[in-house]
């Protein structure tokens, strides 16, 4: 437990997430509100927000469906080639997509 700055009371540890499902720690007085993020935590959370932030695809109509292009550095990554099939793993706020056994 931390001891908060500016009461000297102990503040509690609390978990929270960005907006893009990032979760993280903190650490919040209930006596005046004062909440921290240790330097670490916050390394960790900027290092994941630039993974998520490397790649993006445009999501385009094909026909009757939705396509997604997957850009060139990760089909070379993960070995994608033309034609090849994907499960696609539905979760709370996202998708998965892993590459099946050829």
């Amino acid at each position: 437990m931390k001891k908060c700055s500016e009461c000297g009371k102990q503040m509690e540890e609390k978990e929270a997430s960005t907006p893009e499902g990032i979760s993280y720690k903190y650490f919040t007085c209930s006596k005046c509100g004062e909440e921290i993020v240790d330097m670490k935590q916050l390394h960790n959370v900027a290092e994941q927000y630039r993974t998520i932030k490397l790649y993006h695809a445009k999501v385009t109509r094909w026909g009757q469906s939705l396509g997604l292009r997957i850009p060139k550095a990760l089909a070379i990554k993960y070995q994608f080639k033309a034609n090849d099939e994907v499960a696609l793993i539905p979760e709370k706020n996202s998708i998965k997509i892993i590459p099946t056994k050829k």
